[in-house]
C-alpha cells in the first residue's frame, strides 16, 4: 500500500492535488501513466484495466491518496474544523455513542468516528447512505493518524 499528502498550494484545489498525487503513486508503483477510471452506479471510482485500489480525500488545505492491491478508502478531516456535536446523536451507533459521552475532547472523538465512517463507506464503494448510525468503530482505532493537523483514517480489506 502507498500513501501520499501534501498541503494545497494557492489556487489548487483539493480534487486536482488529489488526482496528481494518485498520478504520482501510481506512476511510482507502476512504471505507467494513470488508466482511466470509471464510476460505478455509486459513483466509486475504479481503474480501467488495472487491478490496483485507490482512494482519495481532501479537506480545505490537505490532499490525501492511497494506492492498495486490495480495496481501500480514505478520509481526512481538519482538527479546527466547526463540528456540531449534536450530529452525534444521528451518527454513532449505540457503542459509539458510550465512547463518544466518555470522550474529554467531544469534537475531536466526533471526528474520528467520522473520518473511520467515510473511509469505510469508500473502502466498500457503498458510500454513506443515511445515517451512518450501524457501525463499531473505536475510539482508539489503529488505523487514525493525525498528520499536519488533520485526523486521517484509511480503512483495508481485511
Amino acid at each position: 500500500m502507498r500513501y501520499a499528502a501534501c498541503r494545497l498550494e494557492p489556487g489548487k484545489s483539493g480534487h486536482d492535488a488529489g488526482w496528481e498525487l494518485l498520478e504520482r503513486l501510481y506512476r511510482e508503483e507502476t512504471g505507467c501513466p494513470l488508466p482511466d477510471v470509471i464510476r460505478t452506479s455509486r459513483g466509486h471510482p475504479r481503474f480501467v484495466g488495472s487491478h490496483l485500489c485507490f482512494s482519495i480525500a481532501h479537506t480545505s488545505r490537505h490532499a490525501f491518496c492511497v494506492l492498495s492491491c486490495k480495496p481501500v478508502g480514505i478520509d481526512a478531516e481538519e482538527l479546527d474544523r466547526p463540528v456540531r456535536l449534536s450530529l452525534a446523536e444521528k451518527i454513532l451507533s449505540p457503542g459509539e455513542m458510550e465512547q463518544f459521552n466518555r470522550a474529554e475532547n467531544k469534537r475531536r472523538a466526533l471526528l474520528t468516528f467520522w473520518v473511520l465512517k467515510e473511509a469505510e463507506a469508500k473502502r466498500s464503494g457503498e458510500g454513506l447512505t443515511g445515517f451512518p448510525n450501524h457501525t463499531s468503530f473505536r475510539l482508539n482505532d489503529p488505523n487514525v493518524h493525525e498528520w499536519d493537523g488533520c485526523l486521517v483514517a484509511v480503512s483495508t480489506e481485511e
